[in-house]
């Protein structure tokens, strides 16, 4: 199912193309209100998901870099030997295949990532995962078109797997 991989290449360029805009016309940290509960925010993730291991010194890069390259090959392959009629699956791993070759690009050129999509509510407490900048809003990790992608791509999976109607084998 290799024709999807027109969806991978969408991803990579709008991913690359609105992480070029972010780095070019926001601030480091410096929030622009676009929604009552979305901002966009640039932030540099040297870490994986949520900043896990930002901090650990630099190894994180080329670690994170070659696992990426790695699931990525063997995404491809698996999207490879798909039949036509695994449609839902074939379109959840071309999002996911976009979404880490769009961070891998990141990772490879700069050293971290680019995300720059802040979303929010107003709170003094948060819900887990999400953390408080001011003690008045619960912001979520900032993220990108790429992580979007990923997330939506396993979302995608996690359904087709709960309501799939043929047999599993």
């Amino acid at each position: 199912m290799l024709k999807w991989l027109w969806l991978t290449l969408l991803v990579v360029v709008l991913d690359q193309i609105s992480k070029q805009i972010a780095a070019n016309t926001l601030t480091m940290h410096d929030p622009q209100a676009f929604l009552p509960f979305f901002n966009f925010t640039l932030t540099y993730n040297k870490g994986a998901a949520f900043s896990f291991l930002s901090n650990a010194g630099g190894w994180q890069r080329w670690f994170f870099t070659v696992l990426a390259i790695g699931v990525s090959i063997f995404i491809f392959f698996w999207l490879k030997k798909l039949s036509s009629k695994e449609k839902l699956l074939a379109v959840s791993l071309a999002l996911i295949l976009g979404g880490a070759i769009g961070n891998v690009i990141d990772r490879s050129l700069y050293g971290y990532v680019i995300d720059f999509i802040d979303w929010f509510y107003p709170s003094s407490k948060c819900l887990p995962l999400f953390f408080s900048i001011n003690q008045q809003t619960c912001h979520w990790p900032t993220f990108n078109i790429a992580d979007s992608a990923i997330f939506l791509g396993a979302v995608l999976i996690i359904i087709q797997a709960l309501f799939s109607k043929e047999d599993q084998k």
